[in-house]
């Protein structure tokens, strides 16, 4: 990832240090109307037709789709969500751009207690998955 590094947004004399989710940076992110093309979100083409057109590209100006060019998007969280974080993606997603649907999938629902377990494992390449 080059452009989310941190969750920490630091504070000044007038505003105090802050929290900002990482999945609330991505969906502002894909529904930015200021940057046209999202710098750590890449289109994977598929199939033959877009084989095509990437080579094309190569001789041709030819612009890759947007997420937000979509009336849905699916957001897949790998190693869990909470809750709380896809209600806040459901809602920003609803106030960026109304009328589009979001779907968000995930390996696992987690509960504010899975948190600390997960981060302090200690074998961390057999993590307990609860079955």
């Amino acid at each position: 990832m080059r452009q989310f590094k941190s969750v920490y947004v630091p504070g000044n004399h007038t505003h105090q240090a802050s929290y900002k989710p990482l999945l609330k940076q991505v969906v502002e992110e894909i529904f930015n109307p200021e940057k046209p093309d999202p710098v750590d979100i890449e289109h994977m083409s598929s199939g033959l037709t877009d084989l095509l057109k990437t080579g094309f590209s190569m001789f041709m100006k030819v612009s890759r789709p947007h997420p937000s060019d979509h009336p849905l998007l699916i957001l897949f969280v790998v190693g869990g969500i909470t809750v709380s974080e896809a209600k806040m993606v459901k809602d920003l997603v609803a106030s960026l751009k109304p009328g589009t649907q979001v779907i968000v999938l995930s390996t696992r629902l987690l509960k504010p207690l899975n948190i600390p377990e997960l981060l302090f494992a200690t074998d961390r390449l057999h993590p307990d998955l609860g079955f």
